[in-house]
């Protein structure tokens, strides 16, 4: 089972490149991701800057808040956008496959 761990080393920018890949449309503030992930804020503030300076994310101000939001022009993102769903699609026919063994031992 391969898992993006090896691609994507750090686990909050993981997390935080398969949301937005997932829901590119969304727009979210860093206090909500945060939440939304499970994730320590200054964690996810400091990917999402990160993100933001290679070209993955852009950045709206509204009023005193940030909302972060996918470019979907970002030259890799249909890439990963494919790396996503064939991860999760082999993640699914993996546990699929372990839940039929298990039936069948019994």
């Amino acid at each position: 089972m391969v898992d993006l761990d090896i691609f994507i080393t750090s686990r909050v920018k993981r997390k935080i490149v398969v949301f937005f890949v997932t829901y590119p449309v969304i727009k979210m503030h860093s206090r909500g991701l945060a939440k939304l992930l499970k994730e320590d804020p200054g964690n996810i503030q400091r990917e999402l800057a990160k993100l933001e300076k290679v070209g993955f994310l852009f950045r709206e101000k509204k009023k005193n808040t940030y909302t972060y939001f996918a470019n979907t022009n970002f030259l890799f993102f249909s890439e990963l956008q494919s790396i996503v769903v064939k991860v999760r699609e082999q993640n699914s026919v993996a546990r699929s496959n372990n839940y039929i063994e298990r039936s069948v031992k019994r």
